[in-house]
């Protein structure tokens, strides 16, 4: 588990499945990602699956003093870099969480020895560019899908702050 000053980023319980469905099945909020729409046993089946960066995980984003879920967090080995992805649940949008969560998951990300992270976004995704800027990720081009890529050097870039536990796993 990863702890930051608001959140814990752990692995999916299924006890956190209804709240996921809640969020990723609002057509309107998630209009800019991919994973979305399915039936609980789809959903399921990834985020309850073993931890496997090479096939893509996703973490739980849990508020610490509400000790619900609020959004989550994705990561998929690719070489020696990582693709991320983040959502945040619409009520918790604008209050500093997707940047919270995603600077503890880089924080862990960089002790694992990963030094490059890489994420797309649709260029109507203002929020999600304005959070990759923030975290210090660089814009790198636009794919043939129309995709914006950023990608951030971490052996490079400061740590702002978010520290995983002692022996934290995920």
């Amino acid at each position: 588990m990863i702890d930051t000053e608001r959140c814990h980023l752990r692995r999916f319980e299924e006890k956190d499945l209804d709240a996921f469905m809640e969020y990723r099945n609002n057509a309107l909020w998630m209009q800019y990602q991919g994973f979305k729409g399915l039936g609980k046993e789809a959903y399921c089946s990834v985020l309850l699956a073993a931890f496997n960066l090479d096939k893509g995980v996703q973490i739980a984003i849990i508020h610490k003093a509400e000790q619900r879920l609020i959004g989550d967090l994705y990561m998929k080995q690719d070489g020696n870099e990582l693709w991320i992805g983040y959502t945040i649940h619409p009520m918790m949008a604008g209050q500093g969480y997707a940047y919270e969560a995603v600077n503890g998951m880089l924080a862990w990300i960089r002790k694992q020895g990963f030094r490059r992270v890489r994420a797309l976004t649709l260029p109507q995704n203002l929020a999600s560019i304005q959070l990759l800027k923030k975290l210090k990720f660089g814009f790198e081009g636009t794919n043939d899908a129309g995709e914006e890529l950023y990608a951030l050097d971490l052996s490079r870039a400061t740590d702002g702050g978010a520290q995983p536990e002692a022996g934290a796993s995920l």
